[in-house]
């Protein structure tokens, strides 16, 4: 079971692997032009970090529609808001920061949407790309059918490496929450792996 776990973790940070030094130095030419009001430039930060935004918004929502919702006002409010990067972190994390934002602003929204979220979420539909291996469609599947809070934390500090204080700091919760949903998180995940026929 824990080696499972570990396997489907490596692969995630595969599929999820930073930049090469030559793209971050790009990257930064990039942000100063988009800062400028330059939309091509925003438009290739756009096109750079999409895909991780994208996942995270996925994650969280359990939902493809949703997620698209989430990623889109992201690089909206991405776009209104370059002015106030100062670079104090990596650009990626201040547009998860936006992007995890804006799905817990589009759940505060509507109680409505969020049962209708957290519904989705607990038919445990799944959500693989082309390629996977089925242990790790089995992984997949077992976190999109974690609790939303469960999942958050998972999704933000197992997932996509934050450390818990930054998890709680974009969550809005303590970080002592984070850790505690961590370790219900990866409790779950055992339990629900354990039941399709994985052994520890």
């Amino acid at each position: 079971m824990t080696a499972l776990l570990a396997a489907g973790l490596s692969d995630y940070s595969q599929v999820m692997a930073t930049a090469s030094t030559d793209a971050l130095v790009d990257e930064r030419a990039l942000i100063k032009q988009a800062q400028r009001a330059d939309a091509r430039a925003f438009e290739s930060l756009y096109r750079l970090h999409i895909d991780k935004v994208y996942g995270i918004c996925l994650r969280m929502t359990g939902n493809v529609s949703e997620a698209e919702d989430c990623a889109q006002e992201a690089f909206i409010q991405a776009w209104n808001k370059m002015d106030k990067f100062r670079g104090d972190s990596a650009f990626s994390t201040w547009l998860h920061r936006i992007a995890v934002n804006a799905v817990l602003g589009r759940i505060r929204k509507s109680k409505r949407e969020q049962d209708r979220i957290l519904a989705v979420a607990d038919t445990g539909l799944p959500t693989v790309e082309a390629g996977d291996t089925g242990e790790l469609r089995d992984l997949s599947e077992a976190v999109d059918r974690l609790p939303k809070g469960a999942r958050n934390v998972f999704v933000l500090h197992a997932i996509y490496g934050y450390s818990h204080d930054e998890t709680s700091e974009m969550l809005g919760i303590a970080a002592g929450t984070s850790k505690a949903q961590l370790h219900r998180a990866k409790r779950l995940l055992a339990q629900q792996l354990k039941q399709q026929g994985f052994e520890a």
